[in-house]
């Protein structure tokens, strides 16, 4: 990423109004007068705006498989030629169109924590703890924001492939050194050394009315759906667990407003560390009614009668299609892709389920799903096999984890050993599939990256 014309310095704005316009902070030039952050008050400050930290890409939620497109006029009305192309995962998504934020976003995630951390390594901070909260909240920003740069444009991790490519790694604030892309374990390897560290220097559960600050629960939260993403179903249940000893509420769903556009606040007590989509691709990803889209109709027929997820989570629009109302995310316009107990539940649940522990995975789902349905009408689950729990479990992940940016990452994941799920598409009359190992999965590094660093384009 060309940092020097993103965001070449940490400037004045960021320190005075933490809270500023993202787009008129981007847009900031150099200036001799600069103000360099110099107490822990700046950093903290640095690191609350929500702006920048708590973003994460869209191009997974509108690739994946959980909506349709209408009719060939919907396609055809889509403004953003982007929308267009993931949605039929064409080879050129971009069509020339540069300043992507599924990238830019999450290095300037980095730029901004790796200036954080360069802070404390040279500075003599007296309040040790402070200090170190800081510093476990900014490698935990690193390392949340390289996990979604892998995820999306670095080869899908494989042990016998050491040497599958993966993003370019940043570890400083030089914005003169161009970074080649390491290797897909190497980015990991990172990942896990930041989440590991983070985890050691932050408090334990969320607090209550921050929970855009890391903690040690959402460490292990992240570390579970990181592992659970590389189908390492051993560590995905260790970290659960670890999650769960620290932070394990759940909501009874029928204390919600079924009728209520917004039935979440931005305090949600589920979540863990929150974070949204960043704001692009409104045409179908957004949140409330959008009638040239709709909700995939397998999903909605799992949906039983008692289940209040139905109507908690969707509403019709004016064909008769369902979309998606506001999510773990209060008010605002944009998935929510943060970390949630109902999450690590099912994390631990299928972990459960394919070490062959029927009745544990069993108990772990009831006590997620006794909180969705209405009082009284959950029966519990009942099944002989592990192998026919997990199946359940798998479908209730989707019900339950419905537009929170994880379906594109569980295709992948699940192909890796043997779902065989291919997508597809009709548009125009013409069929548009994508098949389990196609390369298409990973998306393509945006062209002005690939001008500016010279690095390797992906297969597409």
């Amino acid at each position: 990423m060309n940092m020097k014309t993103v965001i070449p310095y940490l400037i004045a704005c960021s320190l005075s109004l933490f809270a500023c316009n993202k787009s008129e902070f981007l847009d900031k030039k150099p200036a001799a007068n600069i103000l360099i952050p110099n107490t822990l008050e700046d950093l903290r400050g640095l690191l609350e705006n929500k702006g920048i930290f708590n973003n994460t890409p869209g191009l997974p939620q509108i690739s994946a498989d959980e909506y349709f497109i209408v009719d060939d006029a919907a396609f055809s009305a889509l403004i953003d030629p982007v929308t267009r192309n993931a949605y039929t995962w064409a080879a050129d998504i971009y069509e020339g169109a540069t300043n992507i934020p599924d990238w830019n976003v999450p290095y300037t995630q980095i730029f901004y924590a790796n200036s954080v951390l360069d802070i404390l390594e040279k500075s003599d901070f007296h309040d040790r703890e402070e200090a170190g909260f800081i510093k476990g909240w900014a490698l935990f920003a690193r390392g949340y924001a390289y996990y979604n740069l892998v995820q999306n444009f670095g080869a899908l991790f494989d042990p016998s492939n050491p040497m599958a490519l993966g993003v370019p790694l940043r570890l400083s604030p030089d914005v003169d050194r161009i970074a080649p892309r390491a290797t897909v374990s190497e980015n990991y390897q990172q990942i896990f050394k930041d989440l590991a560290q983070a985890a050691s220097l932050l408090a334990g559960p969320p607090e209550h009315l921050h929970r855009n600050r890391p903690s040690k629960a959402a460490a292990y939260a992240l570390l579970s759906r990181i592992y659970l993403s590389l189908n390492d179903f051993g560590n995905a249940e260790k970290y659960a667990d670890s999650t769960l000893m620290l932070y394990s509420t759940l909501i009874d769903y029928n204390t919600v407003d079924v009728a209520a556009a917004t039935p979440f606040s931005n305090n949600t007590l589920e979540v863990i560390y929150f974070s949204t989509q960043s704001g692009s691709y409104p045409e179908t990803s957004g949140y409330n009614l959008r009638p040239a889209i709709g909700v995939d109709p397998d999903l909605i027929n799992k949906y039983d009668v008692n289940d209040l997820r139905l109507q908690i989570y969707f509403l019709k629009n004016t064909l008769g299609n369902y979309n998606v109302k506001r999510g773990y995310i209060g008010v605002a316009v944009y998935p929510s892709t943060g970390l949630a107990t109902d999450e690590i539940y099912l994390i631990k649940a299928e972990c459960q389920a394919r070490r062959g522990d029927n009745d544990g995975a069993l108990r772990t789902m009831d006590t997620l799903l006794e909180k969705r349905y209405k009082t009284g009408e959950y029966v519990p689950l009942k099944f002989e096999s592990a192998a026919a729990t997990l199946d359940r479990i798998l479908w209730e992940r989707r019900k339950e984890l419905v537009w929170r940016g994880l379906r594109w990452t569980d295709i992948k994941r699940l192909n890796a050993i043997g779902a065989n799920i291919t997508l597809i598409r009709n548009i125009g009359g013409k069929e548009y599939t994508l098949a389990p190992g196609s390369p298409r999965y990973v998306f393509p590094i945006p062209d002005d990256e690939i001008v500016l660093s010279k690095i390797q384009q992906n297969d597409r």
